[in-house]
């Protein structure tokens, strides 16, 4: 393996790679074989077998999931350092949500009966419980109050981040394989609002589709993040 998460940056927060420490992520790491996924692949989905856990290295992801009514709902974003899959390996069910690629993804992956003998040699089970936890803190801040703006704006600065890829230069935008009533269930407004504040955003170079987000001006979008303090 080269650099710890393929040379990517980490995002800020807590994620699995700060939980156990970067030797224990090296050495995880070491046990992979790498898989890379273009923006839009559904890498793993609900209701298969945990045959197979997922280590983050570049990119970011979605994590969905498909309600008795038939509706999506949007849980949270991963991106490097984070696992995924990992708790219907852990509780030998099958998996509760599907997780989708929104910028091009590298990922590591471990075998179901590798990764249980990786977390029982290096007793990870507490610090598991303790990592699930964390995640599902942070996606319930993500929708709490505030300027919806600002916290728009942020959400898609953290994302083109967290994503290894700065876009923002002329003929280069980002694109995320996101849809407006994604980022509306995540921050817990309504996809009207969320229609309302993309538009404020025009001048940015925020371009809305129908199944993708385009941040063509990251460089001002950050400034507003900086200015507003988040």
């Amino acid at each position: 393996m080269g650099e710890i998460g393929g040379g990517a940056p980490v995002p800020a927060g807590r994620t699995l790679r700060h939980f156990v420490g970067d030797a224990v992520w090296r050495d995880l790491l070491g046990q992979v074989y790498e898989r890379r996924h273009p923006a839009g692949s559904m890498m793993l989905r609900q209701g298969e077998p945990g045959t197979h856990v997922l280590a983050v290295l570049s990119g970011v992801a979605k994590v969905l999931r498909r309600e008795r009514n038939g509706d999506l709902t949007l849980l949270a974003f991963r991106g490097p350092g984070e696992l995924l899959g990992e708790v219907a390996v852990l509780d030998d069910d099958v998996r509760s949500a599907s997780v989708e690629t929104i910028s091009s993804c590298t990922v590591g992956v471990i075998g179901k009966a590798e990764f249980l003998r990786f977390v029982v040699d290096h007793d990870l089970f507490p610090v598991l419980v303790r990592y699930a936890f964390t995640r599902m803190r942070e996606s319930d801040e993500a929708r709490g109050g505030g300027d919806t703006l600002t916290r728009l704006v942020a959400t898609l600065v953290g994302l083109a981040d967290i994503s290894g890829q700065t876009g923002g230069r002329p003929g280069e935008p980002l694109e995320l394989a996101l849809t407006r009533h994604e980022l509306a269930q995540y921050l817990g407004i309504s996809r009207n609002t969320i229609s309302a504040t993309l538009a404020e955003l025009e001048s940015c170079d925020v371009q809305a589709g129908r199944k993708r987000i385009v941040l063509g001006d990251l460089t001002t979008l950050r400034r507003m993040v900086a200015a507003s303090g988040s």
